[in-house]
C-alpha cells in the first residue's frame, strides 16, 4: 500500500477536461499525442509509476489561455497495452488528491507540477462510507435521470455496489461540465460529494445545462 511519503513532491499532470480520477477509483485512458506517450514512458521508470490528471483551467492573458486548478488526482498506471499503431491504452487506479503549490519548468514535453499532499490523508485510507445515504431515494432520482436521457445501466450492478463505489462511479462517468467535475472532485468527503451529486442531477432534471452523456 502507498503511503503518503511514498508519493514524490514533483509529479507529470494530464490537463483533460471532463476527465476525473477518484481516489480508490479506476480510469481508462487512450494515449497517443507524442508528449503524453514520453509522459507515460518517463512515469513507468519509476518506482511509484504516478501521473495527476487535473481540470485545466482558462487564465486570461495565459499564451496558451489554459492554466490549472488548484486540485488534482493522482493515479497509479496499473495496466497498459500498446496497440498496433503505438498508441497505449492505460488504467490509472486513484491514490490521493493534491494541491498545485507550482508548474515546474523544465525539458519535458509534457506538464509537471510541484504539489503537496496536506489535507487529503483520508484518500490513502480505507474506503469511505456515507451513514446518511438514502439509497432508495437516491436510486429513483436516479432512475429518472436515466430515462430522462435515455440512458441505459446495468442496475443489479448499481444496486449492489458499496457506497463509495457508487457514488464514485456515477461522478466520473455522468456526463457533467467540468466546473461540476470539479467541484466532485473537491468535495472534502464522501457524504459532501453525495450531496453535490444530487443537486447536479437535479439540476440537470429541472433543465439545466449539464450534458446528456455518459463519459
Amino acid at each position: 500500500m502507498i503511503r503518503k511519503h511514498d508519493l514524490p513532491e514533483i509529479i507529470p499532470v494530464f490537463p483533460l477536461p471532463g476527465a476525473l480520477l477518484l481516489p480508490r477509483a479506476r480510469l481508462p485512458l487512450h494515449l497517443f499525442e507524442p508528449r503524453y506517450l514520453a509522459m507515460l514512458d518517463d512515469a513507468l521508470k519509476t518506482p511509484e509509476r504516478v501521473i495527476g490528471m487535473i481540470q485545466p483551467n482558462r487564465v486570461p492573458g495565459r499564451e496558451n489561455g489554459h492554466g490549472l486548478h488548484a486540485i488534482g488526482c493522482v493515479g497509479r498506471v496499473t495496466q497498459f497495452s500498446e496497440t498496433e499503431d503505438g498508441r497505449y491504452m492505460i488504467t490509472l487506479s486513484g491514490l490521493s488528491r493534491y494541491r498545485v503549490a507550482e508548474e515546474v519548468e523544465g525539458f519535458t514535453p509534457y506538464r509537471r507540477a510541484r504539489v503537496t499532499w496536506t489535507g487529503f490523508e483520508r484518500d490513502l485510507g480505507p474506503p469511505e462510507t456515507d451513514p446518511g445515504f438514502d439509497r432508495e431515494g437516491f436510486m429513483a432520482l436516479l432512475a429518472r435521470y436515466f430515462e430522462a436521457r435515455s440512458l441505459k445501466t446495468d442496475w443489479a450492478s448499481l444496486k449492489e455496489a458499496e457506497d463509495e463505489l457508487l457514488i464514485n462511479s456515477l461522478s466520473m462517468l455522468l456526463g457533467f461540465e467540468p466546473e461540476e467535475k470539479q467541484a466532485l472532485l473537491e468535495a472534502p468527503s464522501l457524504q459532501t460529494r453525495r450531496e453535490t451529486l444530487v443537486t447536479l442531477i437535479e439540476y440537470a432534471l429541472r433543465g439545466g445545462d449539464t450534458t446528456d452523456t455518459l463519459q
